[in-house]
Formats: C-alpha cells, structure tokens, sequence
C-alpha cells in the first residue's frame, strides 16, 4: 500500500493507491512549498517480508578528536560532558537549562534494546547556566536529586513539574534558584515502567498555560499482555496544572515522547516509536500532528488502517477510526526528541521547522537513526522531506559501532540547538558560525 499525505495550506488530503511494492520508502516534492503542497509518500511491505533479528549497536564513546556532523555553515561544540546518562533538556523562560539524567533498569517488563547490563539509574536533574552564550556553562549544578526515572520538565506559574515514571511531581519554584530544596507533591499518579525504554513520561503545557500534557508509553510492544495492562498507556494525557482534571487526549499512541507546537499554530506535535518484529521495514516511526480524541492505532493498526496480524481482527471500529500520522521517520529509528525552531534559530532556512532526535535501532539488519533530522514546515505544515541535519554516530558505513546515541533536543535562548547524547554522557551544542 501506498500512502500520499499531501499538505496543503488549508487541508490534508491522504491519496491510498494499491501497491505491492516490498521496499520501505519515504520520498517527497516540493514545488513552491506551500502553495502547491508537499506529499510525502510511504510504501509499505508486507508484514514479516524480512526476518525480525536483534542487531544491537555498540557504544564505543567519543575520541577526543571526534564529533557529529553538522551541514556546511554550522559549529558543533561539547557543551556538557562526563554526564550519567542525559536523556533530556529543558530550557525554562528564563534560559535556565535543564538535564534529565536517568536510564532504564530492570522493573518486570521486557528490555531487549541493549546488550548493557541493567544498572541504577542517576534519577537527577542538574543545572546548567550559559548567561552569555558563549557556549561554556558558567554554572553547572546539581538541581534535584531522589527521583524515579525522571524525564520531562516543566515551568509554568511559579512551579516546577518533573515526569517521573510513576507519577507527575509539582514543587514550588523561583525564577533563577539553583538548588531544589523544598518538598514536591506528587499531583499525577502514572503507570510505571514500561517495555524496552518506555518509562519516559514527557511533558509540556499549553500556550495559554491552563493544561499540561504528559506523554506515557505502551507496556508491552503490542499488547502480549493483555489491553487490560494497558490502561493510560500508549495515550497523551490532558491535566489541569493542580493534577486535576484528568483526560485521555489521544490514544494508539504506542511511545510518543518528544512533544511541541507547531510553530504560529496551537496544533500540538509528537514523535512516536512504533512497534517491533514485524520485519526491518515496519513499522515506522513517526512524527505526527495530534488530533483531539484522536486514535493513531496501537495495538490494533498501524500507519493508518493497516491491521497488525499478530491482533487477529480485534476491535476492528478502532481499525477503521485510526488515523494515518504525518510524517514518517523510518523503521526502528527510535525517533524520541522532538523541537521546533519557532523563533528563526540557526539559518533562515530552517525557520518554523522540526528536529527530530533519533536514538537509533536495536532490531534492524542495518542500523537506522543515531542521528538528528529535520522536517521543514511552511505555515505549520511540513513543507518538504525528511532531512539529516546532525549525523556522525555511528563510526562508519556498516559498522555497529556507535561514537553516541542523540536523543532530546531544544532550542537555547542563543539560538543554538542542544542534543542530548545518553550513551556518549554529553550534551552537544550546535551554531551557526
């Protein structure tokens, strides 16, 4: 089956064409961006045309004369190092950076997507400041310690917000503190853990500052378990800013992480893993616009209405409401961070677009991800194809060694993009020149 998703300035249009084709693709034309749309195709094969296999990277960490590479134009420093395991980066209104650092461990549920042996986990948020944005943190400090898994961040009305994977945290704040030292309360009770990486609970409030969404991934790759383990899971959820008021916001999400605006718009955005062994091909990971009560298919379906064979026709009603995502980002690239450059950032070029970390897979014959892309959007709507922006990770053409593994991703107040590297223990920071 092939899927066109034509954008066009005030309508989506998605085109099926009959395809038998067994080979992923992801292609595009851009022709006047926006005003003669953009369509992005995706051909999907059939389920298990390949063999599922388990082709997990190997970390060798970064020699002191490597780095990512970045397109011509750009600088790419080490803005932290010798960290334990920097998962995410929040940046708060006062350009105050935040680092999650937190890593999976050993809690009941499957972990197949690495060969390191499960450890503890930091459970830390520390605190780097860069008032002058040279580049050089002149403050680096431990913020908040004794936590469960932490990983999204939030500031809004004089509170900070941490998503750990049991819960949602609230504790008073003040603009510039450097050190966490009164109790928080734990507003939001959440379903802990998860399969492979999939404890992370992201968060991110809206532009009115009234809701708060939290991102919480499924338990089980599809469902082995039962759909009764799955409750408020594989969702986006909608909570007041006291923790009341709690509402399923989309669903058949299976991990979605990274969230965000769409730039000049208040339609919010998500990246999502997909799920595993139907092949080297499926299925893909995405990036999407998110609909309000909106069902995206997990466990049932994915990329649209195609049914997952390993469900047996099960809730078919939900087969034929699941909405096709916008934007795929390929099979297994584990495309977790997600930001866009809403302020005209880096080049122009770039301006209003969305970069996308991705982790990089553990179940492909040929690796995929381990690198930073970008999606260019006009008028909140992607406007062309996938892009590589930041890439370099992995040491060399057919190689399963890896210098580092890019997750999260946020804009500074300078205007430079930060990217979180868990396995290479770095933040890198890239700039124009």
């Amino acid at each position: 089956m092939i899927y066109k998703k034509i954008f066009l300035p005030v309508l989506s249009v998605l085109v099926f064409v009959n395809c038998n084709n067994s080979k992923h693709i992801l292609s595009g034309s851009k022709v006047n961006d926006v005003a003669q749309g953009f369509i992005d195709t995706v051909k999907l094969p059939a389920p298990f045309a390949t063999a599922s296999v388990r082709n997990v990277s190997k970390v060798i960490g970064w020699p002191e004369d490597k780095m990512p590479l970045a397109p011509e134009g750009f600088a790419v420093t080490r803005f932290a190092e010798g960290l334990d395991n920097p998962r995410w980066i929040y940046v708060a209104p006062n350009g105050d950076i935040f680092i999650a650092m937190a890593n999976t461990i050993s809690d009941g549920f499957t972990k197949t997507a690495s060969d390191k042996k499960l450890g503890k986990s930091s459970n830390t948020i520390l605190l780097l400041r860069d008032k002058d944005g040279d580049g050089i943190p002149e403050l680096k400090k431990v913020f908040l310690t004794g936590l469960n898994r932490p990983l999204g961040m939030l500031v809004l009305n004089d509170k900070f917000y941490v998503g750990n994977t049991d819960g949602l945290w609230m504790y008073p704040y003040e603009a510039g503190q450097t050190e966490m030292i009164a109790a928080g309360t734990k507003i939001v009770e959440l379903p802990a853990g998860g399969y492979n990486n999939h404890w992370t609970r992201n968060l991110i409030a809206n532009r009115a500052g009234t809701k708060i969404y939290v991102s919480v991934g499924s338990g089980s790759n599809v469902a082995e378990h039962g759909i009764e383990n799955e409750k408020r899971r594989a969702n986006i959820l909608e909570i007041n800013p006291d923790g009341t008021g709690e509402r399923i916001y989309a669903s058949g999400l299976r991990n979605p992480v990274g969230m965000g605006w769409a730039t000049g718009t208040n339609t919010l955005w998500t990246a999502v893993n997909e799920r595993d062994h139907l092949g080297d091909e499926l299925v893909p990971d995405y990036a999407t616009s998110v609909q309000e009560n909106g069902f995206y298919g997990w466990p049932y379906a994915y990329y649209g209405k195609n049914v997952d064979p390993r469900m047996k026709g099960e809730r078919m009603d939900l087969v034929n409401s699941s909405i096709t995502p916008d934007v795929s980002l390929g099979a297994h690239t584990a495309s977790l961070g997600l930001a866009f450059n809403e302020n005209n950032y880096l080049a122009s070029n770039y301006f209003g677009g969305l970069f996308i970390g991705q982790h990089g897979s553990w179940n492909r014959s040929e690796l995929s991800g381990y690198k930073v892309v970008y999606v260019p959007f006009a008028n909140g709507k992607p406007s062309g194809p996938v892009q590589d922006f930041l890439t370099g990770f992995i040491t060399g053409k057919n190689s399963n060694n890896v210098y580092g593994r890019p997750v999260g991703v946020v804009f500074a107040q300078d205007g430079s993009l930060l990217v979180a590297d868990d396995a290479g223990k770095k933040i890198w920071r890239v700039a124009k020149k």
